[in-house]
């Protein structure tokens, strides 16, 4: 742990050849790493802050408490990766691919998820707050069965979205906007049987959200905008079933 903590870039890439996977605690602020191939490899604790990460394959890495701030992780596969309480604060993850990523705990504020497939991630208690969830392109973000449990997603922008089957239970999403998009075709954000129990959605903007049988048990509607909202067969915050 100690010699790798003095690694560079070329270094890291050389012993990977070799067979080398572990990596923790390395320093690698503002290092180039775009298209690495460095799958299963472990950067518990490492400092990747400003790192350049690209296009590049961590999937089944360990990123345990790594410090990933700012960094550029645009395209990036962290597929089925450890990144319990990881910093991404204001990391780009556009386009990103984060299947069943293990994210319990992390600080993910202002970050640019955009575009990111998160389906069946793992980001119960993170702080996602004024983080930026909307299509890439031509690519819709996707957090499809992923856990939110927890989270706080205040004022994050989750236009267009895919959150079906999510677990959002006891999430924050106060003054989060999930409204459609104009420039998607009024494309709505579809939280079809997702779970929504005990969750703030307060000042929240759900107008033309698709709620088709979501589980809104307990939450907080104050002040939330639901115009026009599709919440056939939803449980409502009282118990009543929707028509």
């Amino acid at each position: 742990m100690d010699n790798n903590k003095f690694m560079n870039v070329e270094q890291i890439i050389k012993s990977y050849a070799t067979g080398e996977r572990n990596f923790q605690g390395v320093n690698l602020q503002d290092a180039e790493l775009t298209n690495a191939n460095l799958a299963g490899a472990d950067f518990s604790y490492a400092d990747l802050r400003q790192t350049r990460l690209g296009k590049s394959k961590l999937s089944n890495a360990c990123l345990q408490e790594a410090d990933l701030s700012e960094a550029i992780l645009w395209g990036i596969d962290l597929s089925a990766a450890n990144l319990y309480r990881a910093i991404l604060r204001e990391a780009d993850l556009t386009g990103a691919k984060l299947v069943n990523t293990k994210l319990y705990q992390v600080n993910l504020i202002k970050a640019s998820l955009c575009g990111a497939n998160l389906y069946g991630a793992k980001l119960s208690d993170s702080l996602l707050i004024k983080a930026d969830f909307r299509p890439s392109s031509n690519q819709r973000t996707d957090l499809g069965y992923a856990d939110l449990s927890k989270a706080d997603l205040s004022y994050a922008d989750l236009r267009a979205v895919c959150l079906h089957h999510a677990n959002l239970d006891g999430a924050k999403l106060c003054r989060a906007n999930l409204s459609p998009m104009i420039q998607w075709g009024d494309l709505a954000t579809d939280l079809t049987g997702a779970s929504l129990k005990n969750a703030d959605l307060s000042f929240t903007n759900l107008s033309h959200v698709i709620l088709r049988n979501a589980n809104l048990l307990g939450a907080d509607l104050t002040e939330a905008i639901i115009k026009d909202a599709d919440l056939e067969g939803a449980i409502m915050p009282d118990g009543s079933i929707h028509d």
